[in-house]
């Protein structure tokens, strides 16, 4: 069966744009479905979805939005609509992939759309701002975005070969089939490069247990995505060893995952395994970046466009309070494993960030203020050392067969 790909964008101002999209696809052997988010005018190619439709789904008119002349509420009604009309095309079978191009504006209402569809289905957001900070478009999803280089704005030799190329890419990603995996109970775990070693050793022992461990960088986008997926339910038990997105929440660093962090195990009632591996540092791009209140910290460049920041008794204490409240709130078992040894790779002895003060001020306060029937291990090695591996591992393996004996 031919699949269809949807082209989302402002067909009133941008519609020779999209036609020689629409001829791409076509030309490829594939159907396009047309949608219409523009609405200063009539569309100047035949559309399959009109503006009307996308802002009916906002919860009002093409008519109200033109009377209103309010370019902020047509925003949000367009960007809402798209994400609606999108869910229903794919849900109802009449597309198989998203396709979009625009400026700023346009770049929100059509990757709304495209974030809309689920993972894995094909979606290309050709934009002005691809170069920039891209989070605040693709959000959780796996949108592709592709920088335009020059405005989305007319046909010249090189729009012509940008958009040529973007075709290519989402045909690409429609002709790939799915291989075939067996489907096992998830996993999700959470790393950083000083805590590799340890999940590698971790991820190993699992999938040879016959699960399917799904790994997580905590760079702020990597937690909130593993947040996602546990809080719509796709996983059944979680290796939270590398939390260290709540010291940039907590202190300032630019991996922040935000205030819900390691939430949604908790709400879920999923077994947990946690352990406080990279509390030891917040995180900078390059040491020029580092905000000048930290300049006379104790930083460390891991490589030239990040920058640690070694974590302070007093940080570690309020990170372990942190740390406690949010595992407290959890429905579901939990276990917390201290490695005594240090908390990272740099944290070591020897290391450039071992400091058994701050690590002292992190434990302390996790066994004083986690609930008392969570158990605390504390094992004395370091956190990548392959025997803290095997604990936490084979405490997660015993909370799950626990959970499905129940």
């Amino acid at each position: 069966m031919t699949k269809t790909i949807a082209i989302i964008g402002a067909m009133d101002t941008k519609g020779s744009d999209y036609a020689f999209i629409k001829r791409e696809i076509e030309h490829r052997g594939y159907r396009t479905l047309i949608i219409n988010t523009g609405i200063l005018g009539e569309p100047t190619l035949e559309v399959d979805v009109t503006a009307n439709q996308v802002a009916n789904d906002g919860g009002t008119t093409i008519k109200e939005l033109r009377r209103k002349k309010d370019k902020s509420f047509a925003m949000h009604v367009m960007t809402k609509g798209i994400a609606v009309t999108m869910k229903r095309l794919f849900e109802k079978g009449q597309i198989d992939a998203g396709f979009s191009m625009g400026g700023t504006n346009g770049t929100i209402i059509g990757s709304a759309g495209l974030r809309a569809l689920p993972i894995g289905v094909p979606k290309v957001m050709v934009s002005t701002v691809a170069a920039g900070d891209t989070q605040p478009y693709v959000g959780f999803s796996d949108v592709v975005m592709f920088p335009s280089i020059l405005d989305v704005s007319g046909l010249n030799r090189v729009s012509a070969q940008i958009y040529a190329n973007a075709v290519g890419a989402i045909i690409g990603m429609v002709q790939t089939g799915v291989p075939r995996i067996e489907s096992k109970p998830i996993i999700t775990a959470s790393m950083f490069g000083n805590t590799t070693t340890l999940v590698n050793y971790c991820k190993n022992k699992l999938e040879n247990k016959g699960y399917e461990v799904m790994v997580f960088h905590a760079t702020g986008t990597g937690g909130k995505t593993m947040e996602s997926l546990i809080e719509k339910g796709f996983i059944r038990g979680v290796l939270e060893v590398t939390p260290t997105e709540l010291a940039d929440y907590l202190v300032g660093g630019v991996l922040n995952a935000g205030p819900t962090r390691l939430d949604a195990a908790a709400k879920k009632g999923i077994p947990q395994v946690v352990a406080p591996g990279c509390l030891d540092m917040v995180n900078f791009w390059g040491i020029n970046t580092v905000p000048d209140r930290f300049k006379n910290r104790q930083l460390y460049e891991w490589n030239s466009n990040v920058t640690l920041m070694r974590t302070t008794p007093d940080e570690n204490q309020r990170l372990g309070s942190l740390l406690a409240r949010k595992l407290n709130q959890a429905t579901g078992p939990v276990a917390i494993f201290l490695p005594l040894q240090g908390i990272s790779e740099l944290d070591s002895p020897g290391g450039m960030f071992w400091d058994p003060a701050a690590n002292d001020a992190l434990f302390q306060t996790i066994k004083d203020k986690v609930r008392n029937n969570i158990p605390v291990y504390e094992i004395d090695c370091n956190i990548n050392d392959q025997e803290f591996s095997d604990q936490v591992s084979e405490k997660l393996l015993e909370l799950l067969e626990d959970e499905m004996r129940d």
